[in-house]
This record gives structure tokens, sequence and C-alpha cells, in this order.
């Protein structure tokens, strides 16, 4: 079998994540995703960045400041995983 490198594994993972409806996923399920795609995608937030800041939006800055250590490599990984795991 051939291995697919790091970018292909992660749009495919992205691909079934997309398929998926979220009444099916747990609140923090999602978060999670939320957070390891916005890392894996942009890289660690940057409040600076962000002037349009609404408290609706808290619960996901905190899951991506949670996880804000991981490299963007690291990022694609544990989505993947955590794909394949639901």
């Amino acid at each position: 079998m051939i291995e697919l490198d790091l970018d292909t594994r992660f749009a495919a993972a992205v691909e079934i994540a997309s398929a998926m409806t979220q009444a099916s996923l747990p609140q923090d399920v999602q978060l999670r995703l939320y957070a390891l795609y916005k890392q894996a995608t942009r890289g660690t937030l940057d409040l600076k960045q962000n002037s349009s800041f609404h408290l609706r939006d808290a619960f996901k800055t905190n899951a991506w400041m949670q996880i804000s250590h991981l490299s963007i490599d690291e990022a694609k990984e544990n989505y993947i995983a955590m794909i394949h795991s639901l």
C-alpha cells in the first residue's frame, strides 16, 4: 500500500468530516475538531487579528488556544486520527 502524504490524508479527513452532521457529534468533539482544523490550516491563534470577537465565539477560541502548542503537522495528524476514531 502506498503511504499518502500528510496533506492528502488531511484533505480526505476534512472531506469525511464535512459529510458528518453536527447532531451526530457531541459538542466537545465538534470543538476539538474545529480547533485542530484551525491550528492545521492557520497555525497558532493570534487574538490581535480577531477584532470582531464575540462572546459566542469564546468556546471556539478557548478550544483553539488549548491546542496552540501543536505544530501545523501535529494538528493535521491529530485531526486525521480523531476523524478515523469516530
